[in-house]
């Protein structure tokens, strides 16, 4: 059986410009014209953009990156959200009205900001029509992207792949063959009260990273046998931090959305290690009856907490939103994550993404013997 790899790119909003740091040190490997190095592509939330961007460069890594690098180092927070005061004051006021509301009555999406722009951004950025042509040209055999159903707490990933992928179902999993669009990338990056709800397929949708319990089995799904993973989770102190008082609600908030980005991931990666070693202890003919394959692992992460990195960048933020998020009891000493999530200033992205390219420098090694690379081109 041929060698399938697979990426996958985790959600985290704005951290997720780390993923293309790791991506510019593997591309310089490879020649100008070289297809990507992955068969298959998995993203979730603002990993999904990442995904679908390169999905559609597949048969040019190097432009794939180029073009993500340079969108990622002129990021502004206005090109994914209103960022104006009338803009959320007035966005605000609509849905307080809409709270109000009976739900027969009101059919919009509620939401804490407006995201108008990343949707007009995403209409600008990706034509879609070319991973059909990738997959059709074997630069490519799949991508996916993760998102939430909000009507049955089921995970679905939306593929497009070569004729050979059938569509599955599993507990609060499914997977289905779709067209893949600009409402699918809106849907599984809507961070959960955050960013509004999508409608698809007559059901609403939000952050692939909700009710992900399992976001390995996609790329599995799809074939892989290798698998590369970009985790956006920051490293964790081993002892837990003293607070003089109760935790805020910021605090608490944060945590809950590192929850939502990572621990699942983490855990998934767990259970694939365990898997691996128990199959590895069994004969080639036992693990056919058993279903079950080894799969190769290699996960890149930050070195540095991206949260105490959001923490200098801090006043690049909009002042409207700082205020917002002040209400909330969120500003610059707040121990919460939520900053980090969404801070789009190209300040920060670009810290991110020399912190992604040192951090796969220093495991370079490691990289280029999963990929089987023997020379720098």
């Amino acid at each position: 059986m041929p060698v399938s790899t697979a990426l996958v790119l985790g959600g985290g909003g704005a951290r997720a410009a780390y993923q293309i740091g790791v991506l510019k040190a593997l591309v310089q490997f490879y020649p100008r014209n070289h297809n990507v190095p992955f068969d298959i592509i998995c993203g979730t939330s603002a990993g999904a953009i990442n995904a679908i961007s390169i999905a559609t460069h597949a048969s040019c890594f190097h432009l794939a990156i180029k073009k993500l690098d340079w969108v990622w180092r002129h990021f502004e927070t206005h090109k994914v959200y209103r960022t104006s005061i009338p803009q959320v004051l007035r966005h605000l006021g609509r849905m307080a009205i809409k709270g109000l509301q009976d739900d027969k009555v009101n059919t919009d999406a509620g939401s804490l900001l407006d995201n108008q722009p990343l949707r007009e951004l995403l209409n600008n950025l990706i034509d879609f029509k070319r991973i059909d042509r990738n997959i059709g040209n074997d630069a490519l055999k799949a991508i996916s992207i993760d998102s939430s159903c909000y009507n049955n707490s089921r995970s679905y990933t939306f593929y497009q792949g070569n004729e050979h992928i059938d569509d599955w179902q599993r507990a609060r999993r499914v997977g289905i063959r779709s067209l893949l669009n600009t409402e699918h990338l809106l849907a599984s990056s809507a961070i959960p009260m955050v960013f509004p709800s999508i409608k698809l397929n007559q059901a609403y949708y939000g952050d692939g990273s909700v009710h992900q319990l399992s976001p390995l089995s996609s790329p599995i799904h799809l074939g892989a046998s290798k698998i590369f993973v970009i985790n956006l989770d920051s490293p964790h102190k081993h002892f837990p931090i003293e607070f003089e008082y109760h935790p805020k609600t910021a605090t608490i908030a944060g945590h809950l959305l590192d929850t939502i980005f990572s621990d699942t991931l983490n855990s998934d990666l767990e259970r694939l290690q365990r898997v691996n070693s128990t199959l590895s202890m069994i004969s080639p003919q036992d693990r056919e009856t058993l279903n079950l394959r080894h799969i190769d692992t290699l996960v890149i992460k930050p070195s540095q907490d991206l949260s105490r990195i959001a923490e200098r960048f801090y006043d690049d933020m909009p002042f409207a939103i700082r205020t917002l998020l002040k209400l909330f009891g969120i500003n610059r000493q707040s121990d919460s994550s939520i900053v980090s999530y969404l801070l789009f200033e190209k300040s920060y992205t670009t810290t991110l993404i020399d912190l992604g390219y040192q951090d796969a420098m220093d495991r370079i090694d490691e990289i280029k013997q999963f990929f089987d690379i023997q020379t720098k081109v």
